[in-house]
């Protein structure tokens, strides 16, 4: 970690349509921190390749300085915080970037899909690293060097990375808890009222959690889980039924009760939602994505495509790039990957 006896220099480097939500949760722990010990422990800057106003995913703006102004050198933790479309912001510059600051020693984090650009300058082959949850599909295809983890942030040496949200909340504290120790990081997490705080080894999506405590019974889970597991190659509902001892008229009432879906929908649409995450986020060819997504006819694909999302695969990728809608239920993966440890 950094050097203790002075301040922490943390260089936040925003690509445009950054999550702005995930970049201001890890500040705020170090404003905290600061605040509370009257002292300057952490210095923070904001970096964008152009310089001048960054415009985050949700419209609202930050200024920055311009890459080219800033020594990187003179920083010891680089933050690269991205949201959608990473790869069209992995520019030589940015890249080069996250190379030099490997090369002279210092701490590199991505953020929400920062993983993406730190991959792409090469520096996480063979480490373990995280991405926000929609777009673990993507990574899985473009890094097989990488371990994914499913975690909310996970430490490798000089390399991290977190889900963002509110998770770089709990990313921050970790941090400050390796520099300052525990005193000092649960202050600021009091005072920034986070009175829970999220080990390594947490996962984005823990199996029997709702936000607002919603019940939702534990057959008809298992019963998405069988079908996440198989979206490559989709079982059939008797089978899933079968699976779980329960009849096909049960089930049906279950989904539509607690998801106004029937199974069969469920399970082409989540495939569906799977396909959109390959489509626009990773250049596969659309008869690979068909495939990976179970369905056996790119025609029959290209028309359950343009059913649910209004429009064909292929306009998608090259008018879209449109964040695929939010659902409570985790991205879908075709092997479970590896965390990492506190």
């Amino acid at each position: 970690m950094p050097d203790i006896n002075r301040p922490t220099q943390i260089l936040m480097l925003v690509a445009p349509s950054f999550n702005i939500s995930a970049s201001m949760n890890f500040i705020d722990p170090l404003r905290a921190v600061n605040y509370l010990e009257g002292s300057g422990f952490f210095h923070w800057q904001f970096v964008s390749e152009a310089g001048g106003l960054c415009m985050a995913s949700n419209g609202a703006e930050i200024a920055t300085k311009a890459l080219a102004d800033v020594n990187i050198t003179e920083a010891d933790v680089v933050i690269v915080s991205t949201s959608w479309t990473p790869e069209d912001v992995s520019t030589p510059a940015l890249l080069g970037a996250v190379r030099g600051a490997m090369r002279n020693g210092k701490h590199v984090y991505g953020l929400d899909t920062g993983a993406f650009v730190l991959a792409h300058a090469g520096v996480l082959e063979g480490k373990i690293a995280t991405v926000h949850y929609e777009h673990m599909d993507a990574f899985i295809e473009l890094f097989p060097e990488v371990t994914l983890s499913e975690d909310q942030y996970v430490f490798d040496g000089r390399i991290a990375s977190c889900c963002g949200g509110t998770a770089s909340v709990d990313f921050a504290v970790r941090m400050i808890r390796e520099l300052h120790g525990p005193a000092i990081a649960n202050a600021a997490a009091r005072y920034i009222f986070h009175t829970e705080f999220r080990r390594s080894g947490t996962p984005q999506n823990p199996s029997h959690s709702e936000p607002l405590g919603v019940s939702v019974p534990e057959k008809l889970r298992r019963a998405i889980k069988i079908m996440e597991q198989h979206l490559e190659d989709p079982l059939s509902i008797p089978e899933i039924c079968s699976q779980i001892d329960l009849s096909q008229r049960q089930l049906s009432r279950l989904f539509a009760k607690y998801l106004n879906k029937t199974p069969i929908l469920y399970y082409r649409d989540i495939r569906l939602d799977r396909a959109r995450g390959l489509v626009t986020q990773t250049t596969m060819a659309i008869s690979e994505i068909s495939v990976a997504s179970g369905f056996a006819s790119q025609v029959h694909f290209s028309r359950a495509y343009r059913e649910r999302f209004d429009l064909s695969p292929l306009q998608d990728r090259g008018e879209g790039r449109i964040p695929f809608e939010f659902r409570a239920w985790p991205m879908h993966r075709r092997a479970k990957s590896k965390g990492g440890g506190e």
